[in-house]
């Protein structure tokens, strides 16, 4: 398999275009430089090709599995997390004096979809593990950081989010958890959990659960949610191991993908009794979570799009080889057949599957970016930036679980029949990023959020964000003949989200919500194509002012960049009205479908 990842791209998006060594002026970063940033992204490219790639097809074929005891695994994956942890890469973006790198989250980010690329069943523990540790750094107290966090980030200890329930899904306002207040302070907490990735395993010497559950007497709904710590094994003040708390493993969920991450069904308190320790305030637990689920879900959009790419790379590198068929003009039988390149069909697939990855990327690289500048903003310019990133996160999680996906479709079909085996990795990498839409929250559930939420969100101030960068960045290219057609219709597409979006947005102000938000999916994939398509303009940007210097291995770089960038806007972005003009209408097929008319 080739590498999952064009180090050309990444050093592009990080460096040419995202300009990431600008960071390093902060006081924050001034200890790193782009030497020091390649070094790390060089070494988690090597890790990820010696430790984490050569088992990903093992470990697909070879779940983990429960004996009534224990959890099994393949060897392979804890030596791949041990080494992960001894490279530094579970604490890469955390504070030097927490023992991290301090590498800004968008090189952080990277060095994660380099592993996810590789094998995204093993890299799954360290992603939910940082992230845990990330809401314990933001909202924990400091005995919480000192007995839990700190272990994680050392890799003594992984992490978990407890949400879902076997009766209640995503609707966490329906969930049964309950939290009962001891006389020391902590809770016991009962009830059940469900998909909870992974929730038991012996990869490390204790797990620690982040779990919502209702104190006894909150009030109902969301408003009434806690967060908890519930560790596997207890820890004592003096941060030691004690005994086995109250979580049982009551079985395993075998998934079409991410098979590697072990998934599960707990129980809490129901044999013996769990202790459980609040996070912060009563009553504010989701508030915290989302601090987590807002990391993963912009960690998912990154995931799914690195597994896009790796598709992307094995189809690319397998049409290059791939000797079938003949030019049409050609119809001498004795002429050696040549790549299926060469074929106008497999071009158009593999420029929609580049198309895809390479703007998914590139949104989820932005959106990291962002997260880095709300870090370093001052008071005044942080609230702005913190809605367009809270604007942009639906997005971020929603548009590449979808485009990214196809674009693993795609790679299979450029195999053709070879794609459906287990000789080549495109049929997993499918399975695989086939969950990604329901990650962390359904696509439509985005969707609801997007539409209902986010542009309406502060009297549409993050929406106005975006599009003043979206106009300034359609007026620079409109002055550059080779971008002047796309700068006009990214205005249109502009134009048009706007019109749509003011016009759903008096619908509902009219009591209409139910018909304006009957399509919020649809109305996400609108917004997203305008978003990408304007990422894809800001690329073509860069690409076309390093191009006039570059050596000729660089200009088919770039022009590469500049193609992908067509293809997106006289292929993809007329999506965008197309969408708009069935979302105008209000229409409402789906929403007054009868449910015993199916």
């Amino acid at each position: 398999m080739p590498d999952p990842i064009n180090r050309r791209d990444l050093d592009f998006l990080l460096h040419e275009w995202l300009d990431v060594s600008r960071l390093t002026a902060h006081p924050r970063y001034a200890h790193h430089d782009r030497a020091t940033f390649d070094a790390v992204i060089e070494a988690a490219c090597r890790l990820a090709e010696e430790k984490f790639q050569p088992h990903a097809a093992r470990l697909d074929a070879n779940e983990p599995t429960f004996d009534g005891e224990r959890v099994h695994l393949i060897p392979e994956v804890k030596q791949a997390l041990d080494a992960y942890i001894e490279g530094g890469f579970l604490a890469a973006s955390f504070d030097a004096e927490l023992g991290g790198m301090q590498l800004p989250y968008v090189v952080a980010a990277a060095v994660l979809g380099v592993f996810t690329a590789a094998n995204v069943g093993t890299a799954g523990y360290v992603f939910l593990t940082a992230a845990a540790a990330n809401l314990l750094r933001a909202h924990g107290s400091d005995e919480q950081r000192r007995r839990y966090m700190q272990p994680m980030l050392e890799g003594r200890a992984f992490g978990t989010m407890c949400l879902s329930e076997p009766q209640a899904g995503s609707s966490l306002g329906d969930i049964r958890t309950r939290a009962v207040l001891q006389d020391d302070g902590r809770y016991h907490i009962s009830g059940n959990k469900m998909w909870i990735s992974g929730g038991d395993h012996e990869l490390s010497d204790n797990i620690v659960h982040l779990v919502l559950a209702r104190i006894d007497g909150a009030p109902p709904g969301v408003k009434g949610i806690s967060l908890f710590i519930v560790p596997k094994y207890e820890i004592g003040a003096d941060g030691t191991r004690g005994r086995r708390n109250g979580v049982r493993l009551m079985g395993l969920n075998h998934k079409m993908g991410y098979r590697g991450t072990v998934n599960t069904a707990l129980a809490f308190g129901d044999a013996e009794p769990c202790v459980g320790e609040l996070v912060g305030e009563p009553h504010h637990g989701l508030a915290y979570m989302f601090h987590m689920m807002n990391e993963a879900r912009i960690g998912v959009g990154l995931g799914a799009a690195m597994l896009g790419y790796a598709g992307y790379r094995a189809s690319l590198d397998y049409a290059r080889e791939r000797p079938q068929g003949r030019p049409l003009t050609n119809r001498d039988p004795t002429t050696p057949p040549v790549p299926i390149i060469e074929h106008a069909d497999v071009r158009r697939m593999l420029l929609q599957q580049k198309a895809y990855v390479e703007g998914g990327l590139a949104l989820c690289l932005y959106c990291a970016d962002l997260v880095d500048q709300i870090a370093l903003a001052d008071a005044d310019g942080r609230p702005a930036l913190t809605g367009l990133l809270e604007l942009l996160t639906p997005v971020a999680k929603a548009w590449p679980s979808e485009f990214c996906l196809e674009a693993n479709k795609l790679a299979i079909q450029v195999l053709g029949g070879y794609g459906y085996t287990r000789d080549y990795p495109v049929e997993r990498l499918y399975r695989d990023n086939r969950l990604n839409p329901i990650h962390e929250g359904t696509n439509g559930i985005q969707g609801l959020d997007l539409l209902g939420r986010k542009v309406g969100q502060h009297g549409g101030a993050a929406l106005r964000m975006l599009l003043d960068r979206i106009v300034e960045d359609a007026a620079a290219a409109a002055s550059d003949d080779s971008l002047a057609e796309y700068a006009e219709a990214l205005r249109a597409a502009a134009d048009t989200v706007v019109a749509t979006t003011q016009l759903l947005g008096q619908s509902a102000a009219r009591g209409e919500v139910e018909r304006a938000t009957a399509n919020a999916t649809l109305y996400l994939e609108m917004f997203g194509h305008l978003v990408v398509a304007w990422l894809w303009l800001r690329q073509a940007l860069t690409a076309t002012r390093a191009r006039k210097d570059a050596a000729a291995v660089d200009r088919a770089f770039y022009d590469g960049k500049l193609r992908a960038c067509r293809y997106f806007f006289r292929y993809e972005l007329p999506r965008v009205p197309r969408h708009a003009e069935l979302l105008a209408q209000l229409d409402d097929t789906c929403l007054s479908m009868p449910p015993d008319a199916f």
